[in-house]
Formats: structure tokens, C-alpha cells, sequence
């Protein structure tokens, strides 16, 4: 597998894990523990939530697959990479329903003009 493609891996498991995250955080048992003070059972009760669990662990394992990448890329030319992940939570969360200004519609295009540019040098 040749590096761009783990790079692009490492992005969409990192995507993946916020959507999981987010999923958690929404669950009414995690927003119930939310609205708790802060302790330690508070926190066991989020971190149990399947999906922050499962989030978390997408973010591990896009982590160390991102270090596969530093491996072999230079930071500044392997990082930006990291703004398509804004291109593609932006698509997800349209699929899913999410609202999408065109102001935030054209952040992304800059962002994504911003990668194509540097992945050119």
C-alpha cells in the first residue's frame, strides 16, 4: 500500500472515530452522566459507552497508522493531508442529515484547494 493511501487511511479512521464519538455523546445514558457533576463515576460511565469506546479506538489505531507515514513523509508535507478529513466529516454529515452552510461549503473547498496545492510541492 503506498503511502498516500495509508495517509488517506489514518484521515478516515480518524473521521470515523468523531462520528463514533459523537454517537456516544448523544446517547441519553452519556448525556444524563453529562449533566452530573464531575467524578470519576461520571467518567466511567461515558468511557463505557460503546461508541466513545469504539472512537477512541478508531482514533489509536488511525494514530498509529499515521505513524507509518511520518516514517516515510516529511511533517509538512504528510500533516496537511489531515484537512481532507474536514472535506470528508463535511460529507458524512451531510449524508447523515447534518445542515451545511455554503460558507462552510466553501471553508472546505479552500481547505481542500489549500492540500492540492501543497501535495503539488
Amino acid at each position: 500500500m503506498n503511502t498516500f493511501a495509508i495517509a488517506l487511511l489514518s484521515v478516515a479512521l480518524s473521521v470515523a472515530a468523531q462520528f463514533l464519538l459523537k454517537a456516544g455523546m448523544s446517547d441519553p445514558g452519556v448525556r444524563d452522566a453529562m449533566a452530573q457533576p464531575h467524578s470519576l463515576a461520571r467518567l466511567v460511565s461515558v468511557m463505557a459507552n460503546q461508541y466513545v469506546l469504539g472512537g477512541f479506538v478508531l482514533y489509536g489505531l488511525g494514530a498509529v497508522i499515521w505513524l507509518g507515514v511520518l516514517s516515510k513523509w516529511d511533517v509538512s508535507k504528510a500533516y496537511p493531508l489531515v484537512g481532507l478529513g474536514f472535506a470528508l466529516t463535511v460529507v458524512v454529515g451531510f449524508a447523515l442529515g447534518e445542515q451545511v452552510s455554503p460558507l462552510r461549503a466553501g471553508g472546505v473547498a479552500l481547505i481542500c484547494a489549500g492540500v492540492f496545492l501543497v501535495a503539488q510541492s
